[in-house]
């Protein structure tokens, strides 16, 4: 009886894992999205880092294009790729 139980129970264990599955928010995919988004703002904000000015010395660098235009953009384009990235809907195999 007791080896009757256990091969109904490892039987059973692939449709359990698929149920998981199924309630599980993100997949695989999402978690990679999420990353590369990640990176993606990290780097617009290593863009936007240089030298500052001082009560003695003004850096002009300060209003440089890419510290005022790009990184800014570039961070944007991450902050909005990461909410596709949580908004994407995991796709189901039946």
């Amino acid at each position: 009886m007791n080896k009757n139980l256990n091969a109904s129970l490892k039987h059973n264990e692939p449709e359990n894992l698929a149920e998981e599955r199924k309630k599980m928010a993100f997949d695989k995919t999402n978690f990679l999205l999420i990353a590369i988004g990640m990176v993606v703002i990290i780097i617009g904000f290593l863009l936007m880092m240089g030298p500052s000015s001082t009560e003695t010395h003004f850096e002009p660098d300060i209003f440089s294009v890419r510290r005022i235009k790009v990184a800014p953009v570039v961070c944007f384009l991450g902050f909005i790729f990461m909410i596709y990235a949580v908004l994407r809907k995991p796709k189901t195999n039946n």
